[in-house]
């Protein structure tokens, strides 16, 4: 039901790395859209966007993809782009959504002129695709998807 609040869990080696409420906009099933403030404190920058204070995302999760998908707005309205984060498929239930993230991100900005693969070194690290081939796999192909949309500018089709 849209309007409804729902909790957003986001883990990543079986640790709870943030945790904040959303707004549900649509879910059907196997999709999961809610909106939420820029739930981290204060700015972060990544040198090729800012996330601050008063940012909104609308964030996308899906039950049988290996992705989630973030527009990113500013305070003014403004969006900034699309931050993508691999994860396994999202676990979505009446009170929220969890998902695991597996380190792989993709940014696109929001005219399309930059499609950034982040974090492959921490991917790499992590261990994941000697402890679960499959899930780094999927992961690897989840990011190559990604980034195809991106460069096509497509991305916003997952909206």
């Amino acid at each position: 039901m849209s309007g409804r609040s729902v909790e957003v869990t986001l883990t990543k080696a079986g640790r709870t790395k943030i945790r904040y409420p959303a707004e549900v906009l649509t879910e059907d099933g196997a999709r999961l859209s809610v909106r939420a403030p820029w739930a981290a404190e204060g700015v972060r920058d990544f040198g090729f966007v800012r996330f601050e204070p008063g940012d909104v995302f609308v964030e996308h999760y899906w039950s049988d993809r290996w992705f989630t998908v973030k527009e990113v707005w500013s305070a003014e309205g403004a969006l900034k782009g699309w931050y993508c984060d691999i994860t396994r498929p999202a676990v979505i239930d009446g009170s929220g959504v969890v998902i695991e993230d597996l380190d792989l991100d993709l940014w696109v900005s929001a005219d399309g002129s930059e499609v950034l693969r982040l974090d492959e070194d921490e991917f790499a690290a992590s261990g994941l695709a000697a402890s679960d081939p499959e899930a780094a796999a999927s992961a690897v192909v989840a990011l190559d998807e990604l980034e195809v949309l991106g460069r096509a500018g497509l991305i916003e089709l997952l909206r």
